[in-house]
Order: C-alpha cells, then structure tokens, then sequence
C-alpha cells in the first residue's frame, strides 16, 4: 500500500516538473525568437485573408453578366405614318396630308432619308412642279412618325378687271368689283353710246393686257 502511493506521488511530480519545463522552454523560445512566432501568426493570418477573397472571387464569379443594351437606330418601317405638309410660300397657308410610306423608304434611317429627299429636291415629280415646286426638308424624324415638308410657290392666277363709272370718269375695279385698281382720265360722255352702256352695267377686262390696251385706245 505504501508502494502504491509512492509510485502515484512520484508519476505525479514527475508530470508537473515535465509541464514546467514545457511552460518555461517555450517562454525562452519565443523571448530569444520572436520573429519565427510573428511569422507563423502573419502566415497563418494570410491564409485566412487569402481563402477569404478566394470565397468573395468565387462569389463574383457567380453573378450573372448582365451584357450593355445599346440602343438601335431608328428606320421607316411599313407601320412608319408619312405625313406631308405641303407650305403655300405665296399666302403663308399649310395643306397637311397623311400617305402611304413610299416602298423606297422603308428601311431607311435619318441620314438615309436625307439623302432620297436631296435627290428628289434635285429631280422633283412632274405633278410638284405644275403646283409651284421650290424644296423639300424632312422636319421630324423617328420610328412611329416621319414629317416631310413640300414649299411650293404657285404662279398667280392672272386677274380680271371691271370698267365702272365714278362722277363720269370710268374707275378701274379689280374683280371683285369693291377694290379700286385705279382712276383714270376718260370722261363717260366721250365714248359712244354702246361702250357708255356696257361701262355703266360694268365692262369685264379680262387680263391686265386687254385693260392697257383698253386704256391706250381711250386715254386723252
């Protein structure tokens, strides 16, 4: 029995001299070399960052690419409204029109249109020069709606007059027969009487050139 506790107490200091030595070899080692241990903690540390950014790389790498969407040019398609705004240069008026698209059109771009209108500027329709034809410029642009404007200056339709009598002379009154056009210094009575009658009923001049010649003949 003896024996036994012996031996216990022996294993037991045996232990404890053993840990102490341990504790104190490791002390000295990190006293004398303390950069291996900061070494080891900074190695240890990089492994950490290291798999971290790994983890975030590999979360990157999951995100779906969402690809730039980049916008498509416009062009005239068949559904494209054509409106025609045809511009009266003479009176300042404006005829607006909705057509059909010309076929040659369709599949056009801006600068593509430009391009057709400039030549037909050049070589415009028989029908556009019989109204007064003078140019032509794309004023609005875009898929659903393109706006063409046709300037136009029609030759002035030739006027005529009407020969009345205003205190015995004879006026001259455009056509609607309240605008005077001019006076003039032939007196009624010096004309014979079947021209006195039609003057008075009020003589119709067909054109500037019968009026003159009217004037000419009669004027003293």
């Amino acid at each position: 029995m003896k024996l036994v506790k012996r031996i216990s107490l022996f294993l037991i200091i045996g232990g404890i001299l053993f840990l102490s030595g341990s504790y104190v070899t490791l002390r000295m080692e990190q006293f004398f070399y303390p950069n291996r241990f900061e070494n080891e903690q900074s190695e240890k540390e990089a492994g950490q960052e290291s798999s971290k950014e790994t983890g975030q790389k590999a979360d990157l790498e999951e995100e779906p690419v969402i690809e730039a969407i980049v916008e498509e040019t416009p062009v005239i398609t068949a559904d494209t409204k054509y409106l025609i705004e045809k511009v009266n240069l003479s009176d300042g008026t404006i005829e607006e029109l909705e057509e059909v698209i010309p076929v040659k059109y369709i599949g056009l771009d801006r600068t593509s249109l430009i391009k057709e209108l400039e030549a037909y500027d050049s070589n415009p329709a028989l029908s556009d020069l019989e109204q007064g034809f003078e140019t032509i410029e794309l004023s609005g642009f875009s898929k659903d709606r393109v706006v063409i404007c046709k300037y136009y200056r029609p030759e002035e339709e030739e006027q005529g007059f009407y020969l009345m009598v205003a205190d015995h002379f004879v006026i001259v009154y455009k056509e609607d027969k309240k605008t005077i056009y001019m006076n003039t210094d032939i007196l009624l009575e010096n004309l014979s009487t079947e021209l006195q009658e039609e003057i008075i009923q009020g003589k119709y001049m067909e054109n500037e050139q019968a009026l003159y010649n009217f004037l000419e003949s009669y004027s003293s």
